[in-house]
């Protein structure tokens, strides 16, 4: 929720007429801005007109975020009720602040804000708040030449899957080089015992034959024997 029209146009022109009433609601209002937002980008507005701060507020209102101008002492107050002690420190001289809730695109925002200091060389970028840690001037500014959210999603997910197929295909290579070992040791081991197993049924063919072989000897030597001692009994 913005601030109440007559209450932003006295915290721009500096006044202290806000009622200590407005001044509870300002520090409610602010604190649970802050409590929601997950990025935060702080502007020094000095010297800009209304209608440029207008024009700004609704140029970053398309990137979902909301811009208000602030007051620092009622800020820091909604800071500590917040525990956004990190704000604290961009709180110096005329203040801006851009709220981005969660889901929405920070380098978007950064680079709408970017791109009003360079067109009216008047808005200076003080820092930022993205996920609890504080930003520089610099930093926001090198956050607003980065590629929109969604590319840097994919990105960073195409860095994360490629190595992770290089993984699993290393992992994958021995395990198919395993069971080709497996496999050719199976068929080995296989020949292997086939090949005794002919050489014995060879062997034992070959008792067989010599044990046949010994009986029909011994026969004939007895038929022989025979017949020797018919003869001789017939000469005589």
């Amino acid at each position: 929720m913005f601030e109440p029209a007559c209450v932003r146009a006295r915290f721009v022109r500096g006044g202290d007429s806000v009622k200590k009433e407005e001044k509870e609601l300002v520090v409610a209002d602010l604190a649970e801005r802050l409590r929601t937002a997950e990025t935060l980008f702080v502007a020094d507005y000095r010297g800009l007109r209304m209608t440029d701060i207008d024009n700004l507020r609704g140029r970053l209102l398309d990137q979902g975020a909301k811009f208000s101008v602030v007051k620092n002492t009622l800020t820091r107050r909604a800071a500590e009720a917040a525990g956004n002690e990190a704000l604290v420190a961009l709180l110096e001289g005329p203040t801006a602040i851009a709220f981005l809730e969660a889901g929405g695109d920070p380098v978007a925002v950064a680079k709408t804000i970017a791109d009003a200091a360079r067109e009216t060389r008047i808005l200076t970028i003080r820092g930022g708040v993205l996920e609890g840690r504080t930003m520089s001037g610099e930093e926001v500014e090198t956050l607003a030449k980065l590629p929109p959210i969604d590319i840097l999603r994919g990105q960073v997910l195409a860095a994360i899957v490629a190595p992770l197929t290089a993984i699993m295909g290393l992992l994958t290579a021995p395990l198919q080089n395993l069971h080709g070992l497996i496999d050719a040791r199976i068929e080995q081991l296989g020949g292997a015992e086939a090949a005794p197993a002919a050489e014995a049924e060879e062997g034992d063919t070959g008792v067989e034959e010599n044990v046949a072989a010994e009986p029909e000897a011994q026969a004939e030597e007895t038929t022989e024997e025979t017949t020797e001692q018919t003869t001789e009994a017939e000469e005589s």
